[in-house]
């Protein structure tokens, strides 16, 4: 009693705490919803209509186009470049297709389950043709090969116990049909889409009519150019407040698919310093010194560190790189020359002729092999080479001991570039000394082959060359001094303003890269800069910010980037198109001054004699529908074809302004051409009307592009 009288006492106070708990129990969990949502955003690509695909979704796209690259090209792995290549197309086909059907659900627009089953009977898609079930006598897509597959495939699914290759090599193909029955699905519908639009671009009679009338009528005209160039800038005086009227006239002009921001950057190259090419010039001399004696050539060459491997076997130039190949040319059989230094690829070179010899480019040759080099083996090929001698035909004794006999070309590409083994060195030296129509037997590691050479062909230059090739490197020393006397320069420099004021007298250059977005894959083409980019954009950054030190290129360069702007609206900012701008604003202040001189102009010969005026050109065949180019000025101007066209014989014009000058022109004659008003010219002159349209309308995927509010956050992953 005594102990709940105690309780009730504390009432208040433990309602505190059991409230206070409660809370920390609700915050945590808050704040474990919140640390979840916020890890989900953290994994989002992209978004598009506001639906998101995060990095997992994404990567599962990728690596189904990478399956699909590999079997159809027989590539077992792909360079980074392929792999960049890969991630932006499948990004462009998400967003593509994201629209697409954004726009097509709103329409009505669908391909049905039946308008593909007819595509793939009729089999005219040209994607079809790129797949395996085509017809390799006619070329075309084969529904019934098609159709053979997809019924084995079923059937293997049903029947587990498989070869596993086989399996492997069924769902690689099934899923490679899946993927291009899915993009013509795709491909179809865009053509729907395109279709429908199209026809609202449709010319009507009225257009074509003048249109062929204004190709009919022709006119010439003697012209006087007076260009812009002919007033200096810095006669002209431009204001901010013109500079922003300019910029709200072409506003459109300087609309972004994307925010950009403006990077500035120091680029450090690390270099071979003057220690690091002694030392490789006293071990070259070194290696030189050894080859000279001539004696195991291959060894030498196999230690040093060369870049070009020793071949066992001779080779054409084109298996050399090219400054070596060059070199051959001036050199004498048993010649040696180097160290030299070749400044194309940065290189101390050796090169040692021990042989030239002409030798068959393209060898056919066919084979049979008896396994092992026993006393039994040896007397199975006997016996083959024998029957061979007695006339017995190849392929016959190539079948009794289960082989094919085929007859093969062994040509010099094939082999030049490989890192061959003893075996094929002892292949391919005895085809290249044996005559066509002459058997052999080659004794190798592990059997014997006997060779019957069919035929030679294609006599070329080969060289039994030994190279010594080695990169003028720099040491790790050279690596270190070079980062920590570039890290202190940083470290010393910490604003944008300091860094541009003593990068100079430092050793190095401020470099800038303005309005770049954030799907570019490196900065000023050196590769490696993805952490450098991740930094610039990521959504914390600061304009004025420095960034540490990065390790860029083969690990070769040192940089530090900088965030001069940020720019996420939809138009360009003022400022970064403010040069081009006052430019245009010069330009037209120029034309005012020349106009208002050419005002009181009455005839060629008097705006002939205003100041910066060209000679009097002639200019002919003028039509109202085709710019006319002004050889004197260098310029397509379609103002003066519509001035021209407006202008009766021998009317003048003066003060038409162009994109390079002020014009004054009078018509000197015109020649006006029946219309071809026919049939077939209406239906041309309507469907280039169409095009033209088109070609205007195609815009419309970067409108549904802005409208959709595309999100990519690729640069923040990859």
């Amino acid at each position: 009693m005594a102990t709940l009288q105690k309780i009730r006492s504390k009432g208040a106070l433990l309602l505190i705490v059991v409230g206070l708990a409660l809370f920390a129990f609700i915050a945590e969990e808050a704040v474990r919803s919140l640390s979840s949502s916020q890890n989900e955003s953290r994994q989002r690509i992209g978004k598009v209509y506001g639906k998101t695909i995060n990095i997992q979704e994404f990567n599962d796209m990728v690596d189904e186009y990478v399956n699909v690259v590999k079997f159809s090209s027989g590539q077992d792995n792909l360079t980074e470049q392929q792999m960049q290549q890969i991630r932006d197309e499948v990004w462009d086909t998400f967003v593509q297709t994201q629209l697409l059907e954004h726009e097509a659900e709103e329409l009505g627009l669908q391909v049905t389950d039946a308008e593909m089953q007819d595509i793939i009977t009729t089999g005219q898609n040209p994607m079809l043709r790129q797949t395996p079930f085509v017809n390799q006598q006619t070329g075309t897509f084969d529904v019934q090969t098609l159709q053979k597959f997809l019924t084995d495939y079923k059937a293997m699914q049903a029947q587990p116990n498989q070869p596993a290759e086989a399996v492997n090599y069924y769902r690689q193909l099934y899923a490679y049909w899946q993927f291009v029955e899915r993009n013509i699905r795709n491909q179809v519908l865009a053509q729907k889409f395109n279709a429908l639009l199209g026809h609202a671009f449709i010319a009507n009679n009225v257009q074509v009519e003048r249109n062929l009338e204004a190709k009919a009528d022709e006119k010439e005209a003697f012209v006087v150019a007076v260009p812009y160039s002919s007033i200096k800038d810095d006669e002209i005086q431009v204001d901010d407040k013109e500079i922003t009227a300019k910029y709200n006239e072409l506003k459109e002009a300087f609309r972004m698919m994307q925010g950009v921001r403006d990077l500035k950057y120091v680029d450090v190259p690390v270099k071979a310093s003057k220690a690091d090419r002694e030392q490789l010039s006293a071990e070259m001399a070194e290696i030189a010194a050894q080859m000279a004696t001539g004696e195991d050539i291959a060894s030498i060459v196999r230690k040093s560190g060369s870049t070009v491997a020793y071949s066992a076997v001779p080779v054409r130039k084109a298996a050399l790189p090219s400054d070596i190949a060059r070199e051959l040319d001036s050199m004498a059989v048993g010649a040696q020359k180097g160290p030299y230094v070749n400044t194309a690829d940065n290189s101390q070179n050796i090169i040692r002729l021990m042989a030239k010899v002409s030798l068959p480019d393209s060898i056919q040759i066919r084979q049979i092999g008896v396994a092992g080099v026993d006393e039994a083996a040896k007397k199975t090929a006997d016996s083959i080479v024998v029957a061979l001698a007695a006339g017995a035909p190849f392929d016959s004794i190539a079948k009794k001991y289960n082989q094919a006999g085929a007859e093969q070309w062994i040509t010099s590409k094939d082999y030049e570039r490989s890192a061959l083994d003893e075996n094929n060195v002892k292949l391919i030296r005895a085809i290249n000394a044996q005559a066509a129509g002459t058997t052999q037997q080659v004794t190798l590691s592990n059997g014997i082959l006997i060779v019957n050479v069919l035929d030679r062909k294609g006599a070329v230059d080969k060289y039994d060359v030994a190279v010594v090739k080695r990169p003028i490197e720099f040491s790790n020393e050279t690596f270190n001094k070079t980062y920590n006397d570039f890290a202190q320069f940083v470290a010393t420099n910490k604003t944008i303003e300091d860094i541009e004021a003593n990068a100079v007298k430092s050793g190095y250059m401020v470099q800038q890269q303005p309005g770049i977005p954030a799907n570019i894959h490196n900065i000023a083409g050196i590769a490696s800069t993805r952490e450098a980019l991740r930094w610039l954009f990521s959504d914390d950054r600061e304009v004025g910010e420095v960034s540490d030190v990065y390790t860029c290129g083969n690990n070769d360069h040192l940089m530090i980037v900088m965030l001069s702007g940020i720019h996420e609206g939809m138009y360009r900012d003022l400022e970064t198109v403010k040069d081009y701008l006052q430019s245009e604003v010069i330009r037209d202040k120029k034309a005012g001054k020349i106009m208002t001189s050419m005002a009181s102009a009455s005839n060629l010969a008097a705006a002939a004699k205003i100041a910066g005026a060209l000679p009097m050109d002639t200019v002919r065949h003028i039509t109202f529908n085709a710019p006319v180019f002004v050889q004197s000025v260098g310029a397509s101007e379609p103002a003066l074809a519509g001035a021209v066209a407006k202008t009766a014989k021998g009317g003048f014009v003066a003060g038409v302004k162009g994109n390079a000058a002020v014009y004054a022109l009078q018509v000197t004659a015109e020649n006006k051409k029946a219309a071809q008003a026919d049939d077939a010219a209406k239906k041309a002159e309507q469907s280039q009307i169409s095009s033209q349209a088109m070609q205007a309308a195609n815009r419309y995927m970067q409108e549904l592009y802005l409208r959709a509010d595309v999100k990519d956050n690729r640069h923040l992953f990859y």
